[in-house]
């Protein structure tokens, strides 16, 4: 719900960490987790008939969250010259099957960035799959050539594309190709797609491969608190597409705008200092995105190509849809609570930046008291907040880190200690239990 945005970490109690930032308001907070505490005693069932600690995913959830983001989306471009096309899933931002399963039962397709992703996705039955990211190896080349029934292959530079027609013999039909487009010619972005300069001799290079059908374009601006950014870039694009040649102009079948949409709750941030004063970065709610989005394209896409607009959101539909509960097994002093799970159950030190609250399941109050509440780990960076909710913290009691479902899960990682097995909240009510897959 309120993911990383990349900081430096340092403790509450010895940083000055995140103070440029507004602070966040405890009343909204306490209303969020007084929300959380309405399904105090499903989390507590949950964990007596399991153990912990534990992934919870909200099938229900997850199903409305990809709902909202197809209607208001579809709503906005009804009726538009650009039409709303398909929607791919970033499988990054989480990967579980289950994750999968049920966003492609929503009809939605899947973006992959690895083999191992594209793998996943065909096993997983999705219909549509679009194949992105840099260094794509042969393997991985020969694998989407060999599903091209299925898979876009989004080519990120003029190497790939050399390397995808030195391989024509490995195609059993036409592979559907688009461009990656860099978002920022300079730093580390560069990494990332061709420039903007060079998208004319590309797909008059693309058209050159007998193997290969050019039909669109791709870019991706990430961390987008507001749609300032993709709206910026769809103008610089729109300059670039007046320069086609027309013919070039009608291969153009998609654009795909990529994801990278906060959710609307904002980032949540670990402030400095006074532990129980935390800090909020405002986001813009889903419409905002999609109207600017759908106004940035009528005024500079088509007046030159006509084309259907592509999205990849992951962290909008996933962020809310996974939890994790964890059980007290220490108190080592009032202000140090040690817990049977640790962080390797995220893959990084996320909680020395974000703010998720912890909450006291056991012992459930809307006063957040401070204490370092940390994991099993053998490693001082093994946090999960500086402090809860709850009347007090003891040995046994459930605690719940929720809106664990974007670059968490997909993130962890084998270290010392087992990971947690995933419970799943079917939307007909029923918990299904599924052991721990890595």
């Amino acid at each position: 719900m309120f993911g990383g945005g990349g900081q430096v970490g340092c403790d509450p109690g010895t940083g000055d960490l995140m103070e440029e930032h507004p602070v966040f308001d405890p009343a909204e907070i306490g209303e969020f987790v007084s929300l959380c505490l309405e399904k105090r005693n499903l989390f507590l069932d949950v964990c007596e008939r399991h153990g912990s600690p534990l992934y919870l995913l909200d099938e229900m959830g997850l199903k409305s969250r990809a709902q909202e983001f197809l209607d208001c989306f579809q709503r906005e471009f009804q009726g538009f010259g650009c039409p709303l096309g398909r929607v791919h899933y970033a499988v990054k931002s989480n990967n579980h099957p289950e994750v999968l399963r049920i966003l492609c039962e929503k009809g939605m397709g899947l973006d992959v960035s690895s083999g191992e992703e594209l793998d996943m996705a065909l096993r997983g039955g999705a219909a549509s799959i679009v194949f992105s990211g840099p260094g794509k190896t042969e393997a991985e080349l020969d694998l989407a050539m060999k599903h091209a029934d299925r898979v876009i292959l989004l080519v990120d530079s003029f190497g790939e594309l050399e390397r995808l027609g030195r391989r024509k013999g490995q195609a059993k039909e036409i592979l559907r190709v688009a461009v990656r487009l860099t978002v920022n010619e300079e730093g580390l972005w560069r990494k990332f797609g061709i420039g903007l300069d060079q998208l004319d001799t590309f797909i008059k290079s693309a058209n050159e491969i007998s193997c290969v059908c050019f039909q669109g374009l791709q870019f991706h601006t990430s961390w987008n608190l507001d749609p300032g950014a993709q709206t910026e870039f769809i103008a610089r694009l729109g300059q670039s597409l007046s320069g086609l040649d027309s013919q070039v102009k009608r291969q153009i079948e998609f654009i795909d705008i990529g994801g990278g949409i906060w959710p609307a709750c904002g980032e949540w941030l670990q402030r400095g200092k006074n532990p129980l004063i935390h800090s909020k970065r405002p986001s813009e709610p889903l419409g905002v995105f999609a109207r600017e989005i759908r106004g940035a394209i009528e005024q500079h896409v088509l007046p030159h190509v006509n084309c259907e607009i592509w999205l990849e959101p992951g962290r909008w539909l996933c962020h809310e849809g996974m939890h994790i509960l964890l059980t007290v097994v220490d108190k080592k002093a009032e202000d140090i609570a040690i817990t049977d799970g640790g962080t390797n159950a995220i893959g990084w030190e996320r909680f020395e930046t974000d703010y998720f609250p912890v909450i006291n399941l056991s012992r459930p109050a809307l006063t957040e008291h401070p204490c370092h509440v940390l994991g099993s780990l053998c490693t001082p960076h093994d946090v999960w907040g500086y402090g809860y909710f709850g009347e007090d913290i003891l040995p046994g009691d459930v605690l719940l880190i929720p809106m664990q479902g974007a670059y968490t899960y997909s993130m962890r990682q084998r270290f010392i200690k087992p990971l947690p097995a995933v419970v799943v909240l079917q939307d007909d009510g029923t918990i299904r239990y599924l052991p721990c897959s890595l």
